[in-house]
């Protein structure tokens, strides 16, 4: 089957690691929706189409919706705006399947001292998140919430998945097995169906993440 896959913020690392992993194990046509189309790498693919624009803004993410199968939204900046601005266009547009990454310890479910490092990090950004994940979650959209581990860049698909009712796992996880959870999904929109997933590396459990 031929899916429309719109990613929203498209030149994030995770979304970088999504498109790649969409063009390699399937042959879905992807949506890029970003400020500035400039930033992209070349992909050489005539599966690809771009739009510009900011994801607080509801006409220009409404537009990119338009006859999309399925909405990415790995983004940073006013998460909590755009959850809002993402629902609402996803209503708009009659689009019910949404992946949404967030972050770990939305949910205090990370084990200490690791959650402490957690918030150190993410400081007022996890209340943001917080709001995000609450918008998505009242909406009455066929959501799957994504709660990674802090993020690397090895070249590594390895991960195990932990529910919203389970101490997270481990410390971290790659950005290429997030793409690749990311094509799981789209090819089985079953899988995780309204659910809050933590998405980790095994193994990789400690105080903090390794110095990578």
């Amino acid at each position: 089957m031929t899916r429309r896959v719109l990613i929203l913020g498209a030149n994030g690392k995770v979304s970088k690691a999504a498109i790649n992993s969409f063009l390699e194990n399937t042959t879905y046509t992807l949506r890029l929706f970003l400020r500035d189309a400039n930033r992209l790498p070349d992909y050489a693919s005539d599966r690809i189409r771009v739009r510009e624009g900011d994801a607080t803004d509801f006409e220009a993410v409404s537009a990119a919706m338009a006859d999309v199968d399925i909405v990415i939204a790995s983004l940073s900046g006013d998460l909590d705006q755009e959850a809002e601005t993402i629902v609402q266009a996803m209503q708009e547009n009659e689009v019910k399947r949404l992946l949404f990454v967030t972050a770990l310890g939305v949910n205090n479910e990370v084990p200490q001292p690791f959650q402490d490092w957690v918030e150190e990090h993410l400081g007022n950004r996890l209340e943001i998140y917080r709001k995000a994940a609450q918008t998505i979650e009242q909406s009455d959209l066929d959501y799957t919430l994504i709660r990674p581990a802090w993020l690397t860049n090895l070249n590594e698909v390895d991960y195990e998945i932990t529910k919203k009712d389970e101490t997270f796992k481990g410390t971290e996880v790659s950005r290429k097995s997030i793409g690749a959870l990311m094509v799981e999904i789209a090819k089985h929109p079953e899988l995780y169906s309204c659910e809050d997933i933590g998405v980790n590396k095994p193994n990789t459990d400690g105080d903090a993440p390794r110095d990578l």
